[in-house]
């Protein structure tokens, strides 16, 4: 440390989502990692600024940040001396009041009762030496124990920002009289008028034991909550993670309401850098270079006789004739049109699609998303039908003990391996489908194969279905699983299509079975097993739902349609939480969400999975209504459970989006597909090009490495293959997407 400089250790605030930019601030993409300026990211601009106090030596810089973006925040900072300082992970947000607390017990553990500076990643300042002339004016009223804000001098009656009331200049410092909320526009008015209400920055300059007292005094439970959660977090090469149980139990709440609005004897700095927070689209124009009819243009922008406009083009060619005082912002999937003055409206929009469970508030469309719509459906076709069924429909069946093999290992080999039920079923079901999409194999004598093997033995007494057989075809576990029933169910449904004379009875005899002994006398879907207890789970709801859709299909009996709305109903009422977007995957018996991780365990596989479910029940009922809660589960899908360096779907994450399991498998890649074929075309944006995205990447990483005619079930989060064989569970889902893929394209070209 340089002599006569007082040390400070300088936090960086990144957690925010920025919607006052949309479309091109997203909740994975938000506003600080973008380059407005063209100088780089806010966020690696804000850094820089914190390392360049002059002749202050070198001082640590801070993160604190989303985890969801932690993989945005080493792009960013690549290369980034941050001095022995690191990014501070949030599981989720819990606004300003936790992040303040976590940047003073990291001082004053790691560095003593040290000057603490907390800055946004995301506001725009003039050079690092007007910031920091600033910050200095603080210094000796920070050291003294007071809380230092900073303050701007208003230029126009801004409704968007905070305000501070102030008393008299003295010695660069005024006290302040009371924090505002954001005011109407006639008080915004009487403010700037008034002298005494200057903006609020948002940065704070504080003795890091003088912030503690105000937390222990004015929120301890913040305070308590935080440092909980700052005691057992995980601290790596690449930063601090704090838990999620823990953290999610701190009160979110801003620093403003904590603290600042109840502590006493708070200064504040006048500014003396020009600042703008880029809130707004009107503040863009405000910064931005402007051409000579006052326009700031980005992008592929042609603009004749406008004046005063924002225009931006994150793609295609944005024309424009005649715009006065207008904002424009196109990007790969939404255009936003408004009025300069009243483009921090823009909220308004976004809580509108929010509510409407639209996607584009979540998610940034991929650059390499393909155009063309069948980009894929020569590759697929000659897979499918020349390559894989050939191959499973002889290496794959199991001519000596019946039924079909479990597996095989990657030179094509089978498997000696228990028999599932489930698996059993899947392949009947995965031939009938081939079968119905023209595959001119012996489909017939496969699904004649398929059913002898599991009516042999795999009947119980009451008439229900066996969990597992030994490889030779003789019981291994008896159970009368839900999940199990509802496979063969789907399976002898599409076998009856296929003209399967005893399908049909089979099918009745398990509904018979299912209302018996499955069903719950509280008309609250179905249990695991007839003797069961304990957690209930959504994904036997789940297919027990394509099974019913699939009968209604069949037959047209509409009893099958009332079975599917009650599952429907299940799932709006307490399978789907409405806060988060998610589907849980285990409840109790009351259908409460469960206690700890299983009660956080969301699947984007099973988000996909339920979308396209959701789309086909609407179509069939009529009830349209239901296609937002299949666009909602997609789009939290999109945006928290996907690996940003495959663009392939996790295994699992948590509710709040942190992967629990970081693992791709190929069948949550391929309900992706079928998600976003489902989606396009039902109100909301073109998802042909995601369809096509979602098709490469299952090729590019589960398919295409693998021999002919198999694929890589298991992809670590760095790309990794980790598959050890081929299981025959995963060519059902295959089949189905490639076939509905193979039917999309044709009609899409018709």
């Amino acid at each position: 440390m340089a002599a006569g400089k007082q040390k400070i250790i300088s936090f960086v605030m990144s957690g925010g989502v920025g919607s006052r930019l949309w479309p091109l601030s997203r909740e994975d993409f938000p506003k600080q990692f973008h380059n407005l300026s063209g100088q780089g990211s806010m966020l690696l601009r804000t850094v820089k600024r914190m390392g360049a106090r002059v002749e202050a030596g070198r001082v640590p810089v801070y993160l604190l940040a989303s985890e969801r973006h932690a993989n945005r925040i080493s792009q960013d900072l690549a290369g980034i001396d941050l001095a022995g300082g690191r990014p501070i992970l949030e599981p989720m947000g819990r606004n300003t009041a936790s992040a303040v607390v976590l940047a003073t017990e990291v001082t004053l553990r790691e560095h003593g009762d040290e000057l603490v500076l907390v800055v946004p990643s995301d506001h725009e300042i003039t050079t690092d030496r007007d910031f920091w002339n600033t910050v200095e004016a603080g210094v000796e009223a920070a050291k003294a124990g007071r809380i230092v804000v900073f303050g701007i001098q208003p230029d126009r009656p801004e409704t968007g920002f905070g305000y501070i009331e102030v008393g008299p200049l003295t010695e660069g410092i005024r006290d302040v009289v009371r924090f505002v909320e954001k005011p109407n526009e006639q008080t915004a008015k009487q403010y700037l008028e008034s002298g005494n209400f200057l903006w609020n920055a948002g940065i704070f300059l504080f003795r890091a034991s003088t912030m503690r007292d105000a937390f222990t005094t004015y929120a301890a439970d913040i305070w308590d909550g935080a440092i909980a959660a700052l005691d057992q977090a995980d601290t790596n090469i690449s930063g601090t993670y704090l838990p999620h149980d823990l953290y999610a139990a701190v009160p979110s709440i801003s620093v403003d309401y904590a603290i600042m609005e109840r502590a006493s004897d708070i200064a504040l700095v006048p500014a003396k850098f020009r600042w703008n927070d880029l809130g707004s689209w009107q503040s863009l124009l405000e910064v931005g270079s402007v051409d000579g009819n006052g326009n700031v243009i980005v992008g592929d922008v042609v603009a004749i006789d406008c004046e005063h406009s924002y225009l931006r083009s994150d793609g295609r060619l944005l024309s424009a004739v005649g715009l006065r005082d207008t904002a424009v912002v196109a990007t790969a999937d939404a255009t936003f049109v408004a009025p300069v003055n009243e483009s921090q409206n823009v909220r308004k929009i976004v809580e509108q699609l929010e509510k409407t469970g639209r996607l584009e508030t979540k998610f940034t469309p991929a650059q390499d998303r393909l155009p063309q719509v069948g980009a894929y459906g020569n590759r697929v076709r000659h897979w499918l039908f020349s390559e894989t069924l050939p191959l499973w429909s002889t290496v794959g069946v199991d001519d000596r003990h019946g039924g079909f093999h479990e597996a095989m290992s990657f030179d094509a080999t089978p498997i000696t391996k228990p028999k599932r039920m489930r698996t059993m079923a899947r392949q009947i079901y995965a031939f009938a489908v081939a079968h119905e999409m023209g595959w001119d194999g012996p489909a017939h004598a496969l699904i004649d194969h398929g059913i002898e093997f599991i009516t042999a033995n795999g009947r119980t007494d009451r008439g229900g279905w066996i969990r597992t057989f030994n490889p030779d075809g003789s019981v291994l576990d008896p159970a009368e699983d839900a999940y199990d029933q509802s496979f063969v169910l789907l399976a002898l449904a599409h076998a009856h299509k296929a003209g399967h004379r005893r399908a049909l009875a089979l099918g009745t005899e398990t509904f018979v079975f299912i209302d018996e002994y499955l069903a719950d006398a509280r008309l609250t879907g179905f249990l695991e097993t007839p003797d069961d207890k304990g957690l209930r789970r959504s994904n036997p709801h789940m297919h027990l739902l394509e099974a019913f859709l699939a009968w209604y299909a069949v037959t047209g009996n509409r009893d099958y349609l009332q079975r599917a709305a009650r599952i429907v109903d299940l799932f709006r009422h307490h399978m789907f939480d409405a806060e988060t977007w998610t589907l849980g995957e285990y409840f109790n018996n009351d259908w409460e969400r469960a206690q700890g991780e299983q009660g956080e365990w969301t699947e984007p596989g099973h988000h996909f999975e339920w979308a396209s479910l959701l789309v086909s029940f609407a179509a069939a009922s009529g009830q349209k209504d239901i296609i937002r809660f299949a666009r909602k589960l997609y789009s939290s899908a999109i945006a928290n459970g996907l690996n940003r360096a495959t663009g392939l779907a996790y295994g699992a994450v948590s509710r709040h989006g942190l992967p629990l399991d970081t693992n791709s498998r190929s069948w949550p890649q391929t309900e992706a597909v079928k998600a976003a074929m489902a989606l396009d075309g039902n109100g909301g944006p073109d998802l042909k090009p995601e369809v096509e995205a979602r098709v490469g990447r299952l090729f590019r990483w589960h398919i295409e490495p693998a021999p002919k005619g198999l694929w890589i079930d298991l992809i670590d989060e760095t790309g990794r293959a980790k598959a050890e064989d081929v299981p025959a569970s995963i060519f059902y889902h295959l089949v189905s997407a490639l076939t509905q893929y193979v039917d999309y394209v044709g009609k899409k070209a018709a």
